[in-house]
């Protein structure tokens, strides 16, 4: 057998060099793998037939072998844990009752999205979009006017914090739940272009990217982004002639699933770091913070007595006393300053409050289904032309969305709406309105709460969580929730991302039964 070597940098792009070619991994070398050329076949368990074979209908069987872990991110093994209060409840809001559930493994950011991170992200809107639409840089810009207080001398924050270099590291605050979303699908597209790129399917386009030509994940995927074209995937259908090519799918599994704000439970979930308390399946202890005990000053020899996260101590006391000071932040501090919890992230209590997806609602903790709880769910389809091809992008250089008609839903059994955010907590059914002709959810919603008058719950209300430079220690519980209008903005609130694990829970090299 002729053996031959060939230096590539993903597994998955093997397919599409020869249709002889079956792979093997030897192992990862400087970032690069080798595969080696194999007389045997890759046929299908169920027809016998030979995939990725030109001759039979090419028929596409990719060897994936294991997610990328995307830049700043750090693997969550998922499981069950109960979420909810684990300190007493002294705001006697009763919204966080105890709840067991169990959260899919997930990626997180280790660190808070840091100034420096977010002017990145401004930087390149303004590169894009300045000269057609100025407004798209000028809505993401954090709102540095959040530092302002009517008694305090805050204007060096305004004008310092967010652009300084000095405080780079420091975590991005004065950005809405909105802004943060919008920056991690921004997110998505810069990283899944820079996979193209590495793989040597597209050239580096700065230039060329002006308006709504830039690359956009989902654009790609429908063939509205051609971009500067390196070298496109051999297509082995035979129908397309010898020699075609085709643009990366999904199913070559070379995108990475997007980036985006975590849910409330795999928020809380890996903030408490349950993963270093484990033998086997026993929890060796609950935690009140995302370390052991109940104090918030290390106990280890090495470091005892620092403080173990950055939090208000008390009134007037935000840092401790000069010469010594307790927790060496007067309001925020370095994204990796203190100790990372089990799971190898920072900060996850105290230092910047954090948004999660959830819409914040009083019972969701008993309303919400026990596996991947969350509430919040908007149901959308892909914009699409009479004759069913997908629509044109909008002005950005993005695809469209809308929601999914009652009419599409009409058969299903698992859901009949797009907009599920007020089920069983402000839709009609659960509404004292339940007898009223009126059937506009967010209206019954408003009344269920009594939105403005006694409470400010409605379905623009966000849950943010973990405490901060500017809390009293029991917010750093991260059972503890609150919310804001998605709109709003503080000093005290930033955010990281999350991305979906897909395949196996563990990864390689878990050693678990298959």
């Amino acid at each position: 057998m002729n053996l031959k070597f060939k230096k590539i940098l993903h597994p998955n792009l093997t397919n599409m060099l020869s249709t002889k070619i079956k792979f093997l991994s030897l192992g990862i070398i400087g970032g690069s793998l080798f595969i080696v050329q194999s007389c045997s076949k890759d046929t299908s368990g169920a027809t016998g037939w030979e995939y990725n074979n030109p001759k039979n209908g090419g028929y596409l069987n990719i060897e994936y072998t294991e997610q990328e872990t995307g830049p700043g991110l750090v693997l969550i093994e998922g499981g069950t844990f109960t979420m909810g209060r684990t300190e007493q409840e002294i705001t006697q809001d009763w919204d966080n009752m105890p709840r067991r559930v169990t959260v899919s493994s997930f990626y997180l950011d280790q660190t808070e999205i840091t100034n420096q991170f977010y002017r990145d992200y401004l930087y390149w809107l303004k590169r894009v979009y300045d000269v057609d639409y100025p407004d798209v840089a000028r809505k993401a810009t954090p709102d540095t006017l959040v530092w302002r207080d009517k008694l305090a001398f805050m204007e060096p924050y305004v004008e310092y914090y967010f652009r300084h270099p000095a405080f780079k590291n420091y975590p991005v605050v004065g950005v809405n739940w909105l802004q943060a979303n919008d920056y991690c699908a921004w997110r998505t597209d810069r990283v899944n272009e820079n996979i193209l790129v590495r793989e040597g399917i597209l050239k580096m386009d700065p230039v060329g990217q002006v308006a709504d030509n830039n690359f956009n994940t989902d654009a790609y995927l429908s063939g509205q982004y051609e971009g500067l074209v390196k070298s496109d995937l051999e297509d082995l259908d035979p129908s397309k002639g010898e020699g075609a090519t085709r643009k990366v799918k999904m199913e070559d599994g070379i995108f990475l699933p997007r980036y985006r704000l975590p849910t409330e439970a795999e928020w809380e979930f890996a903030a408490l770091g349950l993963i270093g308390n484990t033998t086997e399946e026993l929890i060796t202890e609950r935690r009140l913070y995302p370390w052991n005990g109940h104090i918030l000053r290390n106990a280890d020899d090495s470091f005892k007595g620092e403080m173990m996260a950055n939090y208000k101590r008390g009134r007037g006391d935000n840092m401790g006393t000069s010469g010594k000071l307790n927790d060496n932040a007067d309001i925020t501090a370095e994204v990796t300053s203190y100790w990372p919890n089990d799971y190898g992230l920072y900060n996850m209590a105290g230092n910047v409050n954090e948004w999660v997806m959830d819409v914040y609602r009083p019972l969701t903790p008993e309303d919400v289904s026990d596996f991947r709880a969350f509430r919040g769910n908007v149901y959308k389809t892909v914009t699409r032309n009479e004759d069913n091809t997908v629509a044109d992008k909008d002005s950005l250089g993005r695809i469209k969305y809308r929601n999914v008609t009652e009419a599409e839903s009409a058969d299903r059994r698992n859901y009949r709406k797009a907009d599920n955010i007020n089920y069983l907590d402000g839709d009609k059914e659960s509404s004292t309105s339940y007898e009223s002709e009126d059937n506009d959810d967010e209206a019954l919603g408003k009344m269920m709460y009594e939105f403005g008058a006694t409470s400010m719950i409605n379905n623009r209300s966000r849950v943010y969580k973990g405490g901060s430079w500017k809390d009293r220690a029991y917010y750093m519980s991260p059972g503890t929730r609150r919310f804001l209008d998605e709109r709003l903005s503080t000093e005290h609130i930033g955010f990281r991302c999350a991305m979906t694990r897909v395949g196996s829970p563990i990864g390689l090299g878990g050693g678990k039964k298959k």
